[in-house]
């Protein structure tokens, strides 16, 4: 058993099964038993419900019959065509199935070793931010000697049904499977992030451009492994599970199965005005009910291409829930898409490699401010910064920066009717260069993303950040609530995410010899401009170096200007509150850098706090000469060190 494994009820897959083999009887599992309670906890079923082990229902039972596929699933009577779906998509990769199976061939039936089956089997699924496994037995719900939730188009194959009564016993019961997210199930059987598109904001159903960006991000994310589902929203006028026109489930979710650009012969081009068309493959879940328009199984669209493409794309002329449909078509029909991707974090890949850091977090309440960790959003100015607060660097000049916040499954709280997920989101503040210790108070930071709010188990941005100090603020939408959560971000170089505990700098024994803070002082260097000249072309590469006691903090070069923007932020916790802070503008030269000029700041907390322009001067004291160019800043200071 590999350490990185949670057992879920701290039941052993290995231990179970040789008891049972060594006493020569079936596992019953008495964590979920083959009772009513492990099938509903609001509702009687509507027959009386017969648990029975596959061997009673055929003669040969098999995990697996010929192999694994997206065909294998038929939904059952639970509303639960989201999980189906996701199973769908995940029969598509083998690397991530036999995850989600470990050591499938040990757990097949043996026909010709009979005595060592147990009636027990493992399943492992990806649970806030850990693999854990779950142990079943093979007792599964019939009536009639029919199973009456998810199951496969072949009578004696029983991943299906094994499966989802895992997840079940991971949700606590199989009504809790009843209304749910693809995308929840998909991060749930990979430890993928989960990307949710509304196609109708985004305006995919009408502006070429963004449809054809959305095809190729779909495209690579297919390739490189990822798993993609869609639905149909329900509005007015048009109730779930209700059929469009077109032959669409309403409120159904459909697994996409795959993504090309079928190629046109040359015959075809008279017919056609491109070479390629975008297509997309989709499957329903209930095995049956297909697309009926363009491209549909039975369209004239088809009888224009060769048997040899109709074979390479898989097409089957056959009302088995598995169609094609132009992605025109797709944007133009569909109203929701979950995109999971699976993140590469290997060395040793071919494709772009992404730095990950996780963070396990919780909103927590406290009266006293300083402690309190569940402040609401943005718009809760008061309590906004008592949320959590997490610190991270862009190193390069650009980095695109994927981050996934997910909240913790609430289905188990469905018995007490608290199962719905809580409204989250998330803020990101690019803040001063050397800050280290929590926010108090929003001043000179800027903010530079802000996530949607929805109540959906995961929330996703994706983001080009400048170099620089951001911090990361997840949060519920209204203040005081109180749930676990795992905040994972993604960068092209190591971002050091971390989480900012301390108000302020810590009191220690060394205070006492070496003096503590007195004064906090924030400062925001805004620009520089009618700097000297320093190069025959009329301009200078200058940064700014902003010095305080034994601290110094460094902007970035601006290349080729007399006129600069810095937007360069520092923060300082001040022992000696006499010394000046100072700033200092530099041009930068391959030999030695040129000084230009300083300005000296008093930073009291009675200076004015409003942007103030400042001529540089010579080395010396305030009074020193008056040199080219001047700088545009902001100071904020503080005898309260966690003001700001």
């Amino acid at each position: 058993m590999s350490s990185s494994v949670r057992l879920f009820r701290d039941q052993r897959y290995d231990e179970l099964k040789g008891q049972c083999i060594e006493h020569g009887r079936l596992f019953e599992d008495s964590e979920f038993p083959a009772s009513d309670e492990s099938l509903f906890y609001t509702r009687a079923p509507p027959r009386k419900v017969e648990w029975k082990r596959p061997k009673e229902l055929c003669e040969d039972p098999r995990l697996f019959v010929n192999g694994i596929s997206s065909h294998d699933l038929h939904q059952g009577i639970l509303g639960n065509c989201w999980f189906v779906a996701a199973c769908s998509c995940l029969a598509l990769q083998e690397a991530l199935w036999q995850k989600v199976i470990p050591d499938f061939k040990e757990q097949e039936w043996d026909p010709k070793k009979t005595e060592k089956y147990a009636g027990i089997f493992r399943f492992r699924f990806w649970c806030f931010g850990e693999w854990t496994e779950v142990v079943v037995d093979d007792l599964l719900p019939t009536v009639d000697g029919k199973l009456i939730y998810c199951h496969s188009n072949v009578k004696n194959e029983f991943w299906t049904a094994l499966l989802e009564k895992a997840y079940a016993k991971l949700a606590g019961s199989y009504e809790a499977l009843d209304g749910g997210s693809a995308a929840d199930a998909i991060v749930d059987f990979t430890g993928a992030v989960a990307e949710s598109v509304d196609l109708i904001k985004g305006k995919y159903q009408e502006t070429i451009s963004e449809q054809m960006k959305l095809f190729e991000d779909l495209l690579k994310v297919h390739k490189r492994g990822g798993l993609i589902s869609c639905s149909i929203t329900a509005s007015s006028g048009r109730a779930n599970e209700t059929e469009t026109a077109m032959g669409l489930v309403i409120g159904h979710a459909y697994s996409v199965t795959a993504v090309r650009k079928l190629r046109l012969g040359e015959r075809l081009i008279l017919s056609f005005k491109a070479e390629k068309l975008f297509m997309i493959r989709l499957r329903n879940p209930w095995g049956k009910r297909e697309w009926n328009g363009a491209w549909s199984d039975n369209s004239q669209e088809w009888k224009k291409v060769s048997s040899s493409e109709r074979k390479r794309l898989g097409l089957t002329i056959e009302n088995d829930g598995e169609f094609w449909m132009t992605f025109e078509d797709w944007c133009k029909n569909f109203t929701d898409v979950d995109i999971c991707r699976i993140v590469n974090t290997s060395y040793f890949s071919i494709h772009k490699t992404w730095e990950k850091k996780m963070m396990q977090g919780a909103w927590t309440k406290n009266s006293e401010p300083l402690l309190n960790r569940s402040g609401g959003c943005f718009d809760n100015r008061e309590t906004f910064l008592q949320n959590p607060q997490y610190i991270f660097d862009v190193k390069k000049t650009e980095d695109k920066v994927l981050v996934s916040l997910q909240q913790e499954d609430r289905r188990r709280y469905k018995k007490e009717g608290k199962g719905e997920s809580i409204p989250i989101g998330f803020e990101i503040l690019k803040v001063e260069d050397n800050r280290s210790y929590r926010l108090h108070k929003l001043t000179v930071q800027e903010r530079v993303a802000t996530s949607m709010y929805i109540n959906t188990r995961t929330v996703f941005l994706k983001r080009v950040l400048k170099q620089g100090r951001y911090v990361l603020i997840p949060t519920t939408y209204h203040p005081g609530i109180i749930t676990k959560f795992i905040l994972r971000l993604f960068t092209d170089v190591p971002s050091k995410l971390r989480e900012l505990k301390a108000d302020k700098p810590k009191m220690t024994c060394w205070s006492l010899l070496c003096g503590y803070p007195r004064r906090v002082t924030q400062i925001k260097i805004h620009s520089a401009e009618g700097l000297q000249n320093q190069d025959r072309s009329g301009g200078a590469d200058p940064y700014v170096l902003i010095k305080c006691e034994n601290q110094q903090v460094r902007s970035t070069v601006q290349r080729d200007t007399t006129s600069a923007v810095f937007d360069t932020q520092v923060i300082f916790y001040r022992k000696n509150i006499d010394s000046p802070v100072i700033i200092q503008v530099w041009n930068s030269n391959v030999l030695c850098d040129q000084f230009l000029g300083q300005a000296l700041l008093a930073a009291s907390p009675s200076d004015p706090r409003e942007e103030q322009t400042l001529q540089l001067r010579g080395r010396g004291s305030r009074e020193a000469a008056e040199v080219p160019g001047r700088i545009t800043v902001k100071v904020f200071s503080s005898d309260d060190l966690v003001a700001l």
